[in-house]
C-alpha cells in the first residue's frame, strides 16, 4: 500500500484511512467522493453521506439518495469451448438478475434471465472487498461472497442449473472513481485474467474449469448519468506462452479524467490510454474492431453469439448487446514487447441504459 509522504499533512476532508491506507469510506466529511485512480481498497461506498443535489443546487433527501444509487456486479469466466457470464443488477425500481452460457462447439446459447419489482430479495452490500451479493426468485438463488483472493458464485436455477465458481488471486484490481454528469460519480473495480475453479451444470451437460478458463470481475455502483451508453470488451485466457491475459476496454462511461482501460498479465495490472471502438450497430454480426490512443492495444474481434435484451418502461429504459467471440491481434507490455492475441474468447458490448 502507499504511505504518506514524510512531512505531508492529511487535509481535514479526505476520506478516513486506517493505518495500512486502506480508504474506510469513500464519501469524506465534506459529502463529496474521492475521485481518480485509487491504489487503496475502499471498505465501504457510503453513498448516503454524498451531497447529492439537484441542477439547480436544491440539496436532495437522504431518500432520494438512496432511490438515485445503482449497483450492478458482472462475473464472466472464458475458455476455449465456453463462455459463462452473470449479473446481479439492483436499480431500486428493479432487480434484475441473469446468466448464460455460450457453448462455441455447438453454437447454443443457453440463458435465464429474471426481475424483481422493487429490487425485492436483491442485496449487494457496498462493500467492494468484502461485500456479498445475492438474488432469489421463486426456485432460483444466485450468491456471490467474498473468497480468500477473490470471490465465489454459486447459482442455482430451474432446469438442472447449478454453478460452483470460485475466482482467485483477484490481486491487483483497477480501481477508480469518476464524475458522471453534472452532479454524480461511478465507482469501479474492475479484474481480469483470474484462475478460476469449480463447474457449470445445465441439465445432464457439464463444463469444467480444468485450468485454461480464466475470469473476470466488475464490481461498480454510483450516482450515474441518467442516460448512459457505452461500449465495452473484456478478454481473459491464457497466451501460446502460458502467460495469463486480462483485458478490460471502455468507451462512453468512467472517463472524467481517468478511464477503466486496463491490461493483465499473469495478475499484474497495466494502465491503458483511451479505446477506440468501430463497429456498426444495425449490422451486429460483422467484426468489431477496439484499439487504444497509446497504440498498445490493436484487435480484431469476430462475434459467435449474442445475449440481448430490450426494456423501455417508461423511467427505466435498456438497449442491451453482448456479444461472445473471438479476438484477434496483439497488445504490448510494459517493456514493449508485442503480444500476440490469437483466437482468445472474450466479450463485447453495445449498451443504451436508461436509470
Amino acid at each position: 500500500m502507499n504511505q504518506v509522504p514524510p512531512g505531508f499533512a492529511v487535509p481535514d476532508n479526505w476520506p478516513e484511512l486506517t493505518t495500512n491506507m486502506t480508504i474506510k469510506k469513500l464519501i469524506n466529511s465534506n459529502g463529496q467522493p474521492i475521485t481518480g485512480v485509487l491504489e487503496q481498497e475502499v471498505e465501504e461506498i457510503n453513498f448516503q453521506d454524498y451531497d447529492l443535489r439537484t441542477v439547480m443546487d436544491r440539496p436532495r433527501s437522504r431518500l432520494a439518495r438512496r432511490w438515485r444509487f445503482n449497483q450492478f456486479q458482472f462475473i464472466s469466466v472464458q475458455a476455449p469451448g465456453w463462455v459463462f457470464g452473470m449479473a446481479l443488477v439492483d436499480l431500486k425500481l428493479v432487480g434484475n438478475g441473469f446468466f448464460y452460457l455460450y457453448d462455441f462447439e455447438s453454437g447454443d446459447l443457453l440463458e435465464q434471465s429474471f426481475i424483481q419489482p422493487l429490487a425485492r430479495k436483491t442485496r449487494i452490500e457496498p462493500k467492494p472487498e468484502s461485500g456479498s451479493a445475492f438474488f432469489s426468485k421463486g426456485a432460483v438463488s444466485v450468491e456471490i461472497t467474498p473468497a480468500v483472493g477473490g470471490r465465489h458464485v454459486s447459482l442455482v436455477a430451474p432446469g438442472g442449473v447449478h454453478v460452483d465458481l470460485e475466482l482467485m488471486e483477484d490481486l491487483d484490481p483497477l480501481r477508480l472513481v469518476s464524475r458522471a454528469g453534472y452532479n454524480g460519480w461511478v465507482f469501479t473495480r474492475k479484474s481480469a485474467g483470474l484462475p478460476v475453479q469449480g463447474d457449470i451444470r445445465w441439465g445432464d451437460r457439464v463444463w469444467r474449469s480444468d485450468g485454461v478458463a480464466l475470469g473476470s470481475i466488475d464490481w461498480s455502483c454510483g450516482f450515474m448519468r441518467r442516460e448512459t451508453a457505452w461500449n465495452w470488451a473484456c478478454i481473459a485466457g491464457k497466451l501460446a506462452d502460458g502467460r495469463a491475459l486480462g483485458l478490460n476496454l471502455a468507451a462512453g462511461v468512467n472517463e472524467t479524467g481517468v478511464n477503466e482501460n486496463a491490461l493483465w498479465l499473469d495478475g499484474r495490472c497495466i494502465k491503458l490510454g483511451a479505446a477506440r471502438f468501430c463497429f456498426d450497430r444495425y449490422q451486429p454480426g460483422n467484426d468489431w474492431t477496439v484499439s487504444t490512443e497509446d497504440g498498445r492495444v490493436d484487435l480484431r474481434f469476430s462475434p459467435s453469439g449474442v445475449r440481448r435484451e430490450k426494456l423501455n418502461a417508461l423511467v427505466l429504459a435498456s438497449n442491451f448487446r453482448q456479444f461472445i467471440g473471438t479476438f484477434e491481434g496483439y497488445v504490448v507490455d510494459n517493456e514493449g514487447k508485442t503480444v500476440r492475441v490469437d483466437g482468445l474468447r472474450g466479450l463485447m458490448e453495445d449498451h443504451f441504459a436508461r436509470w
